[in-house]
């Protein structure tokens, strides 16, 4: 009897042992990996920079709290907002966290700074932004939520890349419109280049905040250190976890500086924010990111991936598209592909679905050539013989 509630659909599967693009399991069996600890291993298991960083620092202090100075907060802060358009960080443990602080942070914006009742915040269907309370009631999906009512009140859900329909949500109590760049949850949606532009021409226009979720997209995901490097776009609030501590929990918030003052001593908080083993991990991970051109590397192995990708599933009877963004990748299928992602897994690869009907693959952002080659051939063997048996089955 396990001592665990049941909140995992877990694979039979025990991971012991992890390499940059290679897995080994209890048994001995090697894996290729290609979905990261879902976005989180982006410079491949165990990075040697990161490591070291996190022994020295084990060696040295864990915990004072945020009652005192701890100088690797400001090293780590400096170094993502001297790569991005943000002035401040807030660190937090984990994405929800960093969401939660996004969402606070508008409201009290607008509330404390602007002096306005503002509050609702415009998210979009499919979205996902996280599982507590607040976050889950901003995600567009409804089965996150089942079981949890009373929800909070404030949020407000449109379709993506529909421009009428948010301009009609927006109100006098509108505070802010947080959306991902690239719904990865959500089935692997990228937005429309053009509505993003406009939803920041319609924020400056009303006086709205712009919040983007980069959880999963951050960090070199998409082929840029953050996603919104691809649009021409700034937003007033970002978020990051996944992939900023290598491995170890670890979440921020970003934003510009008018929004600073919202947040003033006592407003908010964390117990284990911004830990000296966290800040270890973030600054060596952003470093190492930064010297191994790890965002650049990303956008040129995704562009490999997808066309070889589009090249071995073309006219596979299943199969309707291939899309995302850098490292971010989604087989869109005509039905469900749990199967297909248990075959791979027993052949040793891998991968993690993103609603019922997509394959999602998420390699680190330094995958070789080689390792894509041996994904792609999985994936075309697997498929292709799904879709052999499929009418049979039929």
């Amino acid at each position: 009897m396990s001592h665990l509630f049941p909140t995992y659909g877990r694979y039979p599967i025990s991971i012991v042992k992890g390499k940059g693009s290679r897995l080994w399991d209890d048994q001995g069996k090697e894996y290729l990996d290609f979905m990261s600890g879902i976005a989180v291993t982006n410079l491949g298991h165990v990075p040697d920079r990161v490591k070291a960083a996190l022994v020295a620092q084990l060696d040295q202090l864990w915990h004072v709290s945020n009652l005192y100075q701890i100088p690797n907060q400001e090293k780590a802060a400096k170094l993502l907002t001297d790569n991005s358009c943000a002035d401040a960080v807030f660190f937090c443990n984990s994405g929800a966290e960093a969401n939660e602080a996004a969402i606070k942070l508008a409201r009290r914006y607008q509330q404390k700074v602007l002096g306005n009742g503002r509050h609702e915040i415009i998210t979009f269907a499919r979205s996902f932004h996280g599982r507590t309370l607040a976050t889950l009631t901003a995600t567009g999906q409804d089965k996150v939520k089942e079981g949890f009512l009373p929800l909070p009140q404030g949020f407000v859900h449109v379709p993506l890349n529909d421009l009428q329909a948010l301009e009609a949500a927006v109100n006098d109590r509108t505070a802010a419109v947080m959306l991902e760049t690239v719904q990865a949850e959500g089935g692997v949606v990228p937005v429309d280049p053009a509505f993003l532009r406009s939803v920041r021409e319609l924020c400056d226009r009303r006086g709205l905040l712009l919040i983007l979720d980069e959880i999963q997209t951050g960090m070199g995901r998409t082929g840029k250190l953050f996603s919104y490097q691809h649009y021409g776009v700034e937003p007033d609030i970002f978020t990051l976890a996944k992939g900023l501590g290598s491995g170890f929990p670890v979440g921020a918030m970003l934003a510009k500086a008018p929004l600073i003052p919202a947040f003033n001593a006592g407003s908010h908080g964390s117990t284990f924010g911004g830990t000296p083993i966290a800040m270890a991990a973030v600054a060596a991970t952003v470093e190492t990111m930064l010297i191994e051109q790890a965002p650049e590397r990303a956008a040129v192995a995704g562009e490999l991936l997808m066309g070889k990708l589009r090249d071995a599933l073309d006219g596979v009877p299943g199969v309707l598209e291939v899309r995302g963004k850098g490292l971010l990748v989604g087989i869109a299928c005509d039905g469900p592909v749990a199967d297909a992602v248990g075959e791979l897994q027993r052949r040793g690869l891998l991968v993690i679905v993103a609603g019922p009907n997509v394959i999602r693959l998420l390699p680190n952002l330094l995958v070789t050539s080689e390792e894509i080659e041996e994904a792609v051939g999985l994936i075309a063997a697997v498929l292709k013989e799904r879709a052999a048996v499929k009418p049979a089955a039929e």
